[in-house]
């Protein structure tokens, strides 16, 4: 994978890696991108990071990404929500009402262990065990 720097180039990577997996269809709330890179508390910095992407669209599909109520970004960085809405309804992702995507129907489920934690981070590490 390309890594793109910056101050949290890291983190940002990570972020990036995690878009990437939500399928055309599917969203997925900042929350639960922040939580599975292992910075549950980061949703904001989620945010960040989808505001610098530098390959919007196919490669880092950050319209996919929705707040916890399934509502469309107002700041959306490329274009603002009703570009968003559009990019999501081409996809098939089914919407509420003009401003939410129907979370129960098209949240994507990444894969988590038995506690809950995403399985492609390595927990000893990021918990200092």
């Amino acid at each position: 994978m390309r890594r793109y720097h910056g101050g949290m180039g890291a983190f940002f990577d990570k972020v990036y890696d995690a878009v990437r997996l939500i399928p055309r269809g599917y969203v997925a709330t900042y929350g639960d991108v922040a939580r599975v890179v292992g910075r549950p508390r980061s949703a904001r910095y989620v945010g960040y990071a989808l505001h610098s992407n530098p390959h919007p669209g196919d490669e880092i599909p950050c319209h996919r990404v929705v707040f916890a109520d399934g509502h469309l970004s107002e700041g959306f960085a490329f274009g603002g929500p009703e570009v968003q809405r559009m990019l999501l309804e081409s996809e098939g992702v089914p919407f509420e009402d003009a401003d939410h995507v129907d979370l129960e129907q098209c949240r994507f489920d990444f894969a988590t262990d038995a506690l809950g934690r995403p399985l492609d981070i390595d927990w000893a590490a990021e918990l200092g065990e």
